[in-house]
Order: structure tokens, then C-alpha cells, then sequence
């Protein structure tokens, strides 16, 4: 089956706009709303790494960081060059690296290689939109047949592993990349073709966590020479990012909050307001506000304000009385990322995104305080997943829980069903665009 290019790029204007920029892009300029991270001229802005796990060496004190960055630059003098405008690899050494860390990216490549060479780009220092000789049949058992722009580094039969057409353009001619990653979905439009679709590219270094929320782009190079050129990137504001992230709600989703009023809604409602549609909590105030309807199996979208040192929850499966934290199947908490700082240390299982007591979330992924975070969490059976800006912060089976924050056990985690709301905890966060979709 043919794929076609995703709805972001359907329509004929953004379709027109795209091959416009690639056009401007193989020009010496940066299409608007882009940054060069390659000036033509030299290797500035760039130091080496190799396939190194990022959250380790960013996680360094700033001198050995320094050291360490330094310390490359004798490897990339040697193994890279500029020649006509153009980045020039040996095809060995370290892999070129950007200064600066990057969340989410739309990023602009033109490469050309040689045959038998084997490449990539590594997105946040995680491996990588693959680069390689399709014709080399010595690789065909690992997927070279099947073209460039695949994640490789996913595992087998995950999503984006193998790109979804052969868009390799014949060796002497430039490829070009068109890369969108939001949070850890991937999209990468290979010579004009689609050949990953919002996939979520996966940590090759620790499959437990998502990849980091942030981190440097580099070009992998090895076993032969590669070029590159026009390389531009542009940094997506939370605001475009969510939207694009959620899209148009797929058939089966029913929105649960119009907006306007409480209707369809019950609990303390008096602790809540409707500002700027959105359900938004009354300082000082809590309680559990839930749906009339109950759900079993289902998955919900909505966007979420958070304030600093706030705390609130997505009462999960709540049965209309009691602590959802308890006598729900759980509560998925709503925190400020940087809440410790605020209020005082937590337990790991109190993190933003994390099964309350029993389960915690990857921390990092929340977008600044005063912005919207989209998020979706799927709840099948015992299971949970949290989705947040793009990246699975959770996912677990509370079936297997044993080990409880402060041994305190919750009764309610085997509940099959229930109500869906909010646990609010006295600050002002805010909710809005919640859809709710059954999957039972």
C-alpha cells in the first residue's frame, strides 16, 4: 500500500511551502524561521561523541564536561573538513555533535555518500535516522535493502524500524532530509517521501526510559566518506507542538467538558471555574471532581496548565467517593516537574505522570510553567500509559505492584471501572479540550 505524505503536509499551501524550503534550503540561506547550525566556513558550533549514552556525559560537572568537549576537537580536526562549502567526513572518528541541546526540532540534512558507507543522524544523542548503501547486499539480512530514513535502532517491528519506501536517491546525487521530532515522535520525510510516521524513536541505550527531553544533534559517520550541507534547524514552541501532536481527534473520541459549564460533571464542583474554557481549580481549594459516566477500558486526551509547585490528579476509574489515590484504580499525578525544589523532596512514584504511590514517571518532559502540556493516558485493563508532549512517561501494570510508597497499599488499584476527573490539591492548575475515547 502506498503511504501517503501525513496531514500536516497534505494540504497543497504546506505541501507548496515544504518544497519551497527544501529548494531555499540548498541555498546558502536559512529558509525562515530556521537557524543554521552549519555556516559553510568551519567547524564551529560543533565538538565530537561517540555512541555514548547522552544522560551521562550531561549529567557532568561543567569543567569535566569542558574537558571532555575540548578533548574531541584534536578527533574531529582530523577526521572532518570543510571543502566547498560542504562537511566532509573521512568516514571514521567521532561523531560531529552540536553545542547546543534541543527539545522539539524540525531539522533540515542534505547528505551524499559513497557505497558501502554506513550513517545516520542522532536525534537528542540517541541513535538514529539511518543513512546507508541500499544496494550492499552484505546488509540486506539487517534492512539496507529497504532504504534510508528508518529508526534503526528500534527494536524489531516497532514502529519507524524500517523506513515505509525506498527513497534513496542513486549514489553522486545529494539526499535530503526533512526531520520533525516532538518529544520522541519521529517523522522523517526522506526526498520528498514519507518513510517514518510519527513513530517514537526508542532509547537504544536504557529501553526503560524514554530517550532525554533534550540533547544534541549528531551526524554518525563510518565505513566510508559522507557529505553534508544545508543543515538547519528550527525549534517548535510548545503551542505548535501540541497542536501538531494531537491533530484532530480521531473517530471514537467524545469531548467530556464543553468549555462553557459543568454540565456532565459532579463532586465539588464549587471548588472549580470555567476560565478561558478550561476547568480551572480555585486556589486554596481540592477535592475530586469527576464525570457522571464511568469508563472501563479507554483513552483520554487533554491539555494541562500547570502552575509552579502545583499538585493535582487524573483520577483514574474513581468510584465517587474516597481517595482516588486509594479506593480508585489510581491516581495519575499532575506536579510541577520542579516541585521538590518548591515544596520539598518526593518520593519517585510522586513525580508528574507517575501511578500515585505505586508506579514512577520519567521526570523532564513538562514544558515550561504558563504553557500548555498535551497529554494522553490510555488505561487497558491493569495498565496505564502516560503520554506526555510526545513522549511515554509510564507505562505500567499495576497488577504487578507489590512495593507501595510508605507501605500503604491501595485497595482500589484491581478496580475495573469507574469515573474519570480530577484530584485537585488547593492550587490553581487548569484543564481544558479533554476527550475521552472508549476502547471496551
Amino acid at each position: 500500500m502506498k503511504k501517503t505524505l501525513p496531514s500536516w503536509l497534505k494540504k497543497t499551501s504546506i505541501l507548496t511551502a515544504f518544497i519551497a524550503a527544501v529548494a531555499v534550503a540548498r541555498s546558502a540561506d536559512a529558509p525562515p524561521g530556521f537557524k543554521a547550525l552549519f555556516d559553510g566556513n568551519d567547524l564551529s558550533g560543533w565538538w565530537g561523541a561517540a555512541t555514548e549514552d547522552p544522560r551521562k556525559w550531561m549529567a557532568l560537572a561543567p569543567e569535566a564536561l569542558k574537558k571532555k568537549h575540548d578533548d574531541s576537537l584534536e578527533d574531529i580536526r582530523k577526521h572532518w573538513s570543510v571543502a566547498n562549502g560542504e562537511l566532509v567526513n573521512d568516514g571514521e572518528g567521532l561523531y560531529l555533535t552540536t553545542d547546543g541541546n534541543y527539545r522539539d526540532i524540525e531539522l533540515l540534512v542534505d547528505y551524499k555518500t559513497v557505497p558501502k558507507a554506513d550513517s545516520g543522524v542522532y536525534l537528542k544523542g540517541c541513535p538514529q535516522v539511518q543513512i546507508w548503501d541500499h544496494t550492499d547486499a552484505s546488509k540486506f539480512n539487517v534492512g539496507s535493502d529497504k532504504g534510508s530514513g528508518g529508526l534503526w535502532n528500534n527494536p524489531a517491528g516497532a514502529p519507524g524500524k524500517d523506513p515505509l519506501v525506498l527513497a534513496d536517491k542513486p549514489f553522486g546525487e545529494w539526499n535530503h532530509f526533512r526531520i520533525r521530532q516532538l518529544g520522541s515522535r519521529t517523522t522523517v520525510i526522506l526526498n520528498e517521501k514519507l518513510v517514518v510516521d510519527n513513530a517514537i524513536l526508542e532509547n537504544y541505550f536504557d529501553s526503560k526510559l524514554p530517550i532525554p527531553p533534550a540533547g544534541p544533534i549528531q551526524l554518525q559517520t563510518h565505513g566510508g566518506e559522507i557529505r553534508w550541507r544545508n543543515i538547519f534547524l528550527r525549534e517548535i514552541p510548545g503551542t505548535e507542538a501540541n497542536k501538531t501532536l494531537r491533530g484532530i481527534d480521531p473517530e471514537g473520541f467524545q469531548p467530556v467538558f464543553n468549555g462553557k459549564d459543568f454540565d456532565g460533571w459532579a463532586g465539588p464542583l464549587e471548588n472549580c471555574e470555567v476560565r478561558d474554557g478550561a476547568i480551572a481549580w480555585r486556589a486554596g481549594s481540592g477535592g475530586t471532581v469527576y464525570t457522571k459516566e464511568e469508563y472501563t477500558n479507554f483513552v483520554v486526551r487533554l491539555e494541562i496548565k500547570m502552575v509552579r509547585g502545583g499538585n493535582n490528579g487524573l483520577a483514574i476509574r474513581y468510584p465517587g467517593q474516597g481517595d482516588t489515590a486509594y479506593d480508585g484504580m489510581c491516581e495519575v499525578q499532575v506536579l510541577d516537574d520542579n516541585y521538590d525544589k518548591v515544596e520539598g523532596a518526593i518520593d519517585p512514584r510522586q513525580a508528574d505522570g507517575s501511578a500515585y504511590g505505586m508506579a514512577a514517571a520519567a521526570r523532564g518532559y513538562q514544558r515550561p510553567i504558563g504553557e500548555w502540556n498535551y497529554e494522553e493516558v490510555t488505561v487497558i485493563g491493569p495498565k496505564v500509559k502516560v503520554e506526555l508532549n510526545g513522549t511515554v512517561i509510564l507505562n505500567c501494570d499495576l497488577s504487578k505492584v507489590t512495593d507501595y510508597m510508605d507501605g500503604m497499599a491501595h485497595p482500589g488499584k484491581n478496580r475495573v471501572g469507574g469515573h474519570f476527573g480530577f484530584a485537585g490539591h488547593d492550587d490553581p492548575v487548569m484543564f481544558r479540550n479533554i476527550s475521552i475515547k472508549r476502547l471496551e
